[in-house]
């Protein structure tokens, strides 16, 4: 295993080629007001399993690919409506 990071999202767009819009949501709690705190991103992946709106899938960390890309899209965890692992990539 490497040390590149891996997060878990939501495919929210896929109207790009060979490009997802995934959205990783994070919650925590405050460090002083202790309230719960929503937080979320959107990353540009670079995407050669052809994801659809709604999976969730695994990104990895990769050098930079584009302008704006810096995360490859290793697997789909979940595709939506079904509860297996579908595809493993690279």
């Amino acid at each position: 295993m490497n040390k590149r990071r891996r997060l878990t999202g939501k495919v929210v767009g896929n109207q790009m080629m060979k490009t997802a819009v995934v959205e990783i949501s994070r919650t925590y709690q405050h460090p002083v007001y202790k309230k719960v705190v929503h937080d979320a991103m959107r990353v540009k992946a670079h995407d050669l399993l052809g994801c659809q709106l709604g999976d969730e899938v695994l990104i990895v960390e990769s050098k930079p690919i584009s302008k704006e890309k810096r995360w490859v899209v290793q697997s789909i965890v979940k595709r939506s409506g079904e509860d297996i692992v579908v595809e493993e990539g690279a």
